[in-house]
């Protein structure tokens, strides 16, 4: 009944590769840039990942001046902290973000819509 020609498939995970690359992407330590839509036309823009040693309430002072919008600082218990601004401002604060000399360019992933 059996073939000894026949291979039994061992066991294959095919989220092998993911895996790899979020264990070196770990290093890289990306800032997300992300927007959540709030009621009709409202929306926030959150940054987060950024490193620790910064001063999160200058950087956001300088955002809210630079944009001429309203933001805070949240804590998050998973997150960390996260600076929340009114309004669409992703490109504004990744552009910000590069000229500062805060975070490089391919460091930022922008998500939304």
């Amino acid at each position: 009944m059996s073939d000894p020609d026949v291979q039994i498939p061992s066991a294959f995970d095919p989220f092998a590769d993911a895996n790899a690359e979020d264990s070196g992407a770990v290093a890289k330590d990306y800032v997300h840039i992300r927007i959540q839509q709030r009621n009709g036309r409202k929306s926030l823009t959150t940054v987060q990942g950024l490193k620790k040693e910064f001063s999160y309430n200058k950087i956001l002072k300088d955002l809210k001046k630079e944009f001429c919008c309203n933001g805070t600082v949240v804590q998050d218990p998973e997150l960390g902290q996260v600076i929340q601004l009114q309004g669409d401002q992703r490109k504004n604060v990744s552009t910000f973000l590069v000229q500062a000399g805060i975070v490089k360019k391919e460091n930022i992933k922008i998500h939304g819509f």
